[in-house]
């Protein structure tokens, strides 16, 4: 903004507009309400864009407010004719106009599009590179067999970044695979409910719904010689896949399922293919021998 024939209030404001708003908006998001003492509408969503803004600070969300009647030229610089207006800005240029956001939700979803869509510098973003390489060496632990210590690392993370959706997940899987599954079950019941929708918690839940469902089979012979005198007897094999899947053996326990699937996709409310997607879903939808699997389930369903 050119601040030759300015007056000396106009020139103060546009100072004080580059230090609070373009300055931090280098790095950061920063949300600007334009408003009025006399205006109704502002005062009706000053309540929801502070509580907004607050919550998404560590995001790297700010936001400054603009008293139209003491900030007449800065409001004109941006063509403000009606209030409340309300514009997202971003390396000293307005990146959205936020002005139609009238509820929390809706508040959200701008900001949460915008930011997916920015590279904002954040706390939050600073602390995941942070978290990361420990995540992954907790996880690898876990992988290798070691719950209890893959446990350890994990509450250690928890420590520094309490209700966060992947680390609660790897504690509750590492319980588990430790056979606590009530702790489990606690330890995502305390999350916050933003993060208890996170799909690295879905993938928890598959976990301790599978924990409960397959229990060890100390010898598997029995349903073996049962399932193998009768292929057709679906109520053994889905147990066998459930002991199999108990002691470890996800391989088995999927060919189990696939097999009933292939030979009775209907039975019993299409239980296999239920505990199928439940397996998927434990050992991570991302993961390489679930999308191998996932390959075999569609070959038998499209055949």
């Amino acid at each position: 903004m050119a601040t030759l024939g300015m007056s000396e209030a106009d020139k103060l404001a546009v100072e004080a507009f580059r230090r609070d708003v373009v300055e931090p908006s280098r790095t950061q998001l920063v949300i600007v309400d334009f408003w009025a003492e006399w205006c109704g509408p502002c005062k009706q969503l000053t309540p929801i864009i502070e509580k907004v803004c607050a919550d998404y600070a560590a995001k790297g969300v700010k936001l400054v407010k603009v008293n139209v009647d003491e900030n007449g030229f800065i409001a004109s610089q941006f063509r403000v004719q009606s209030i409340p207006t309300v514009y997202a800005v971003f390396q000293g240029q307005p990146v959205a106009d936020l002005s139609q956001a009238r509820t929390e939700g809706q508040l959200k979803q701008y900001l949460d599009q915008l930011l997916g869509q920015l590279p904002i510098e954040s706390e939050e973003k600073a602390q995941e590179l942070e978290i990361a390489p420990l995540i992954a060496m907790a996880e690898e632990t876990l992988a290798a067999g070691d719950a209890e210590r893959a446990l350890s690392i994990f509450a250690q993370i928890a420590d520094m970044v309490p209700g966060h959706a992947d680390v609660a997940s790897g504690q509750a899987r590492a319980l588990v695979a430790m056979g606590q599954l009530d702790e489990a079950d606690a330890v995502l019941d305390a999350l916050p409910a933003d993060a208890a929708k996170d799909q690295a918690v879905d993938r928890a839940r598959a976990a301790i719904a599978l924990a409960r469902d397959a229990k060890p089979v100390a010898d598997l012979s029995g349903l073996e010689a049962k399932v193998a005198a009768d292929p057709d007897d679906h109520a053994a094999r889905f147990e066998l896949a459930g002991g199999l899947m108990a002691n470890g053996d996800r391989d088995g326990a999927a060919e189990a399922l696939l097999e009933i699937v292939r030979r009775d996709r209907a039975w019993n409310d299409s239980a296999a293919r239920t505990q199928l997607l439940t397996l998927f879903e434990a050992v991570g939808l991302e993961d390489p021998w679930v999308s191998a699997q996932r390959r075999k389930l569609s070959q038998i369903l499209f055949a």
